[in-house]
């Protein structure tokens, strides 16, 4: 059985994926046409690359389809909810942090706290809870309970989400940012406690995945290229 490793499929994160197995003597090349998503390593025996989108790979990790799989602790930590997923390296590239942030007009507004508090006067005032945008709703969730905010009320967004408070669909996010400076273009601000997650592109283990003697043999291999 071949040692099944999904990497992302396209863009920024795509390209510094391959190009750091290939400091380490794997190197990883799309077969066939740039769209069919097929690629191909050499330098390590009996290692099989898939290609998927960033947000498939904790699904197939979780199910055991794939043996490991590199994507943003972001997305694992919020679609798997067991330990069946665990890390093996932290790749240095795709730092991003995950935040709750609000207009920047809301002076009053600098902590949990104060959201907490805008929550209440928000339902006082309109009479329904304060809508906060994300696709990031488990970890959403736990924070905001972590914080003792229970009066709100999550909006799925799976687009622009730092353009929702412009565009009235919700009062405040929360969502991922690597530099600010979008959150900044649309008039958000960062809360001064507001920091979720720390994220960064890492190589994931599936626990579930059919460790047979041949991909044991193969990740064995590849453990001791990464070190």
């Amino acid at each position: 059985m071949s040692l099944i490793l999904g990497i992302p499929s396209k863009g920024r994160l795509m390209a510094d994926t391959i190009a750091w197995f290939e400091t380490r003597g794997i190197r990883i090349s799309q077969a066939g046409a740039d769209r069919e998503y097929k690629a191909e390593a050499t330098g390590l025996s009996g290692l099989e690359i898939v290609m998927l989108s960033a947000g498939e790979i904790p699904r197939e990790l979780a199910a055991g389809r794939i043996h490991l799989g590199v994507t943003g602790e972001d997305l694992i930590r919020e679609q798997v909810v067991d330990s069946s997923v665990e890390p093996i390296e932290r790749m240095g590239f795709g730092q991003a942090d995950l935040v709750v942030a609000v207009p920047a007009f809301w002076i009053d507004v600098e902590t949990m706290g104060d959201l907490d508090a805008a929550c209440a006067g928000f339902r006082t005032e309109h009479g329904m809870a304060m809508r906060i945008a994300t696709k990031y709703h488990n970890l959403t969730r736990a924070f905001f309970r972590q914080n003792g905010i229970a009066d709100y009320r999550l909006v799925d967004s799976q687009g622009a989400t730092e353009a929702g408070p412009a565009n009235r669909t919700c009062e405040a996010i929360v969502d991922i940012t690597s530099s600010g400076a979008t959150l900044a273009a649309n008039h958000l601000r960062v809360l001064s406690d507001g920091l979720i997650l720390k994220s960064q592109a890492t190589l994931w283990r599936s626990g579930t995945a059919d460790w047979r003697a041949a991909a044991q043999n193969s990740f064995a291999c590849l453990h001791e290229a990464l070190h």
